[in-house]
């Protein structure tokens, strides 16, 4: 069961299996899917934490990210923006993001400073945008000075457009060249999109600060690809993250009905999706007889049954000195963290940290802590602690 399940009205989901049924017959059986990756389910308890909640009342939180001060800015997906200092959750919002379109997986989702925050009082945005029937991922900022923001600017929209309230992707990543990834999802009912280096759906994009495309991307100048386009072949990243020493990027991605995937994303690679999946159709078969296909790269784990991943942090902080470099990757119906163990490159176990609500977004804080917000009507903002 991915995110999409669990925010599906019982009519919505009728709908799709009966859109969907037609495919059946020319789907492959729902045998056990064997591939190149061994299929992760339960993993145990680390144990080694204590998780203590600083603060509930959000309102499905959705992103957080520290200022230079120590205070956390935190999104709702209804398009607040609330901020917790000294201990306390302001009960006002600092802002109300304009046009935001709050529909089922949409909303205001992930925030990011600028890297050069100090100077230019950057803070960066994503929320979907549009209509029930035309809709899309749009990137915005403002500047913030410590108490108010500035006014709104959209510097970039996804196309084309969509017409349902699935798969926005939205997570923000900078990289030291000052340019930054941004994850699209696919569209939902658009899966064959993510296939095609000429939309952005289904993509890793690379920006510059303005939102223009960044030079040097492994499209361009092809006529049939758009300039942005990074990587492809992704379903819905909902967790990207940069290890600071390394440089890898990671990403979470949620597969359909199981076959959720952990990926180290490069430029130019083709990741797969919809042709190579361990996912299945939410009335069962499976979606691609293939798991593994040349010319597109394979995922690191699959986790089935499905985690719903969202929220990923590379750990590098000084509190949990025997995590450096793991991968912590945040489960929506999981309602835990799972802790990917990488040793020397190499991934040689998982265990978790149980938070035991939806985790939306996880976040190494500049204490070494790790921080979580859980998607919950009256979600919750939480710290992991060494034991």
């Amino acid at each position: 069961m991915s995110e999409e399940r669990s925010t599906m009205s019982i009519s919505t989901m009728a709908a799709m299996a009966a859109m969907t049924a037609v495919l059946a017959s020319a789907s492959v059986s729902c045998g056990q899917l064997t591939g190149s990756v061994k299929t992760t389910g339960d993993v145990p308890d680390n144990g080694g934490y204590v998780v203590t909640k600083l603060a509930d009342g959000l309102a499905h939180p959705w992103g957080i990210e520290f200022l230079p001060d120590g205070a956390i800015l935190i999104t709702e997906r209804g398009g607040d923006v609330r901020i917790f200092r000294d201990g306390q959750l302001d009960p006002k919002p600092l802002v109300r993001v304009p046009e935001v379109l709050v529909l089922r997986q949409g909303g205001l989702l992930d925030v990011q400073l600028h890297p050069n925050f100090a100077e230019n009082k950057f803070v960066y945005l994503t929320h979907s945008a549009g209509t029930n029937r035309e809709n899309r991922t749009r990137l915005v900022r403002a500047t913030f000075d410590g108490t108010s923001f500035g006014a709104f600017e959209t510097l970039f929209e996804a196309t084309p457009d969509k017409g349902n309230g699935f798969h926005f992707g939205s997570r923000i990543v900078w990289l030291p060249d000052g340019t930054m990834l941004l994850a699209i999802g696919d569209g939902g009912g658009t899966r064959n999109q993510a296939q095609d280096v000429g939309s952005h759906l289904g993509k890793v994009l690379r920006l510059r600060d303005d939102g223009t495309s960044a030079t040097g991307n492994p499209f361009y100048p092809r006529v049939d690809a758009v300039p942005e386009v990074w990587s492809y072949g992704h379903r819905n990243i909902q967790g990207m993250a940069r290890d600071p020493v390394t440089g890898e990027i990671w990403a979470t991605e949620h597969g359909p009905n199981d076959g959720d995937e952990l990926n180290k994303v490069e430029a130019g690679i083709n990741y797969g999706w919809p042709k190579a999946t361990y996912g299945r159709e939410y009335h069962g078969p499976r979606i691609s007889e293939h798991t593994s296909l040349d010319g597109m790269r394979d995922p690191l784990v699959v986790w089935t049954p499905c985690i719903a991943p969202s929220g990923l942090a590379v750990y590098r902080g000084d509190k949990f000195p025997q995590w450096q470099g793991d991968v912590l990757a945040g489960g929506l119906r999981s309602r835990d963290i799972r802790r990917v163990d990488i040793e020397n490159g190499k991934i040689v176990g998982q265990d978790k940290i149980v938070i035991g609500q939806r985790v939306r977004d996880v976040r190494v804080g500049p204490d070494g802590m790790i921080y979580v917000v859980t998607d919950e009507e009256r979600g919750g903002l939480f710290r992991v602690e060494p034991k």
